[in-house]
Parts: C-alpha cells; structure tokens; sequence
C-alpha cells in the first residue's frame, strides 16, 4: 500500500454539499417532531376522544379495528382502559416529539416514535388497502433514519456530548 494507506479514505465534502449532508435529517426531524406534538396535543384537547366510548372516542376506534387488526391482542390490552390508552399515546407523542424537535436522547425519542408507528400501523391502519394507504407504516419508515443517526447537528444531545468531550466524558460508552 502505497504512503501507509490502509483503507479507502474518501474525501470530505466542501461547502454548500458539506452543509446538506450535514442537516439533511433536520426537516425530517422537524416535520415529525411537530406533527407528533401537534397529535398529542389534539388528542388531550379533545374530549371525545379521550372518552371510553361514544362517537370520535378512542373506545370507539379501538372496537372498530379490533378484528381488523395485525395482533387483536394489542387492541384487547388498549380496550382494557381505552382512555389511559389515549392519555399513554397522546403523552407519549407529545415526549416523542418534543424529544426529536430539541435533540434530546433523540435516538431513544425515535425509537419511541418508531413504535408508537408500528402499533398504530399493526391496529388501526392494518386493514388498508393497498397497504401504502396507512400513513403508519410510512411514519415508521420515517422514524428509522432518526433511530440509527440521532440528532448529531443543532440538538442537545450534541450539546451535551460537546461539554462531557471537553471535560473528558463520554455521552455514550
């Protein structure tokens, strides 16, 4: 190998092209982190939802779907308390999204997003037909750049991990 090379090394990309790279996960972590807050907070202003049965209530949807679903067992555990069901999803998309908007423990705030996605595409979206008609499944896609590259770029997490490295810590071991 000639020089001591021994790996391929490609070069860094320059200017405008080093920028994109850089951020291309922010509108993606935008757009999910409001449209995840905005759910949560729809869900908790509206009553009717939050209601155990009655017209626009969770009770409501979950019966509807149930037989329709992927795992009606999911949707039996939901049924059991349908409205600490919506209270848990609503809360958890509000974490999620304020998690993946401000970069903190971002990769964990995906991850929870991602599941969030997959158990309403597995219960609710299930049955569409054909299967890219379910928004869920396309939010769960959309979640997994997020999962395996966090929030490296205008987030706390990078904060956090700048100020542990000049003290001599490390975010993750």
């Amino acid at each position: 190998m000639a020089h001591g090379l021994h790996r391929a090394q490609t070069p860094e990309p320059a200017g405008a092209r080093a920028a994109a790279a850089r951020y291309a996960l922010l509108p993606l972590r935008i757009f999910l982190g409001v449209t995840f807050v905005y759910a949560g907070i729809d869900k908790l202003t509206d009553p009717a939802f939050i209601a155990d049965s009655g017209a626009g209530s969770i009770g409501q949807l979950m019966n509807s779907v149930r037989d329709a679903s992927a795992i009606p067992a999911l949707v039996d555990l939901a049924l059991r308390d349908p409205s600490l069901f919506g209270y848990a999803i609503a809360g958890g998309e509000i974490a999620v999204g304020l998690g993946t908007l401000f970069g903190l423990l971002a990769r964990l705030a995906a991850f929870g997003g991602a599941l969030i996605s997959l158990s309403l595409w597995l219960t609710v979206s299930w049955q569409s037909d054909p299967y890219y008609y379910g928004n869920d499944l396309a939010y769960l896609m959309a979640w997994l750049p997020l999962v395996l590259a966090g929030a490296p770029y205008l987030s706390l997490d990078s904060v956090i991990a700048n100020r542990r490295a000049r003290h001599g810590q490390q975010l993750y071991g």
